[in-house]
């Protein structure tokens, strides 16, 4: 059965606790062996990780140690997914530049805060993750983020909507949903999910959804590849 990991903690304005839950539904739903933490501790053992088909970090605003970033990371590259969104993977750890290469991006601001009412859209590709999706309007915080150049841009959405000294940038669009590979392994991450409800937005949860099962997929093309080349 395949193994996933969801680490869930932090500031609770992200209601981590019902995100957590939302996502162990989803992947139980999809044949998963769920474990759900509430400590960073479960970073801890690099064996473990490495049992694991998917790690889903759902915790903002906190600090790793070094050891369970590398543990992350080596697991990662190894082949094992990794999938989150919003503050709870592109926040997690603000002062871990490690975190935010192995995730593809940091937050830096949402302009007007909560409540800004804004377009997510679809670029024109041929991942699964956004096959017959068409561009969605959301209400919520509007994450304006730095991004690894690297990553495959899925989304995107439009600023400037509210006003700041940013605006006299003019038009830019901000990635807000991506993958990127790191070693062997797949990353993908939503910039939707300030609170748990954005995913009963049908789009929001699907994109989500199909992210995580992306992402975990890649454990077992990782290992194929191993054994093509042995």
């Amino acid at each position: 059965m395949k193994k996933a990991l969801i680490v869930f903690g932090g500031w609770d304005g992200h209601q981590p606790d019902l995100v957590a839950k939302r996502f162990e539904k989803l992947l139980k739903n999809e044949g998963f062996e769920v474990t759900v933490s509430d400590t960073l501790d479960a970073f801890n053992s690099l064996e473990e990780l490495l049992k694991l088909e998917l790690i889903v970090p759902v915790w903002t605003m906190a600090e790793i140690t070094a050891e369970q970033c590398k543990n992350v990371s080596e697991a990662v590259n190894s082949g094992v997914g990794m999938a989150g969104c919003h503050g709870g993977m592109s926040d997690a750890f603000r002062n871990d530049v490690n975190w935010q290469f192995i995730t593809g991006g940091q937050w830096v601001a949402h302009p007007g805060n909560d409540g800004i009412e804004f377009m997510t859209n679809i670029k024109c590709n041929s991942s699964v993750i956004t096959e017959g999706i068409r561009d969605f309007k959301v209400k919520s915080e509007q994450y304006y983020l730095h991004v690894d150049p690297a990553v495959e841009v899925l989304a995107t959405t439009r600023f400037p909507i509210a006003d700041g000294p940013h605006t006299t940038n003019g038009c830019v669009d901000v990635p807000n949903m991506w993958t990127k590979r790191w070693g062997a392994g797949r990353v993908f991450y939503s910039a939707l999910g300030h609170h748990d409800d954005i995913f009963d937005i049908e789009e929001a949860q699907t994109t989500m959804l199909r992210g995580m099962l992306w992402a975990a997929a890649g454990k077992a093309y990782a290992k194929k590849d191993s054994e093509k080349n042995q």
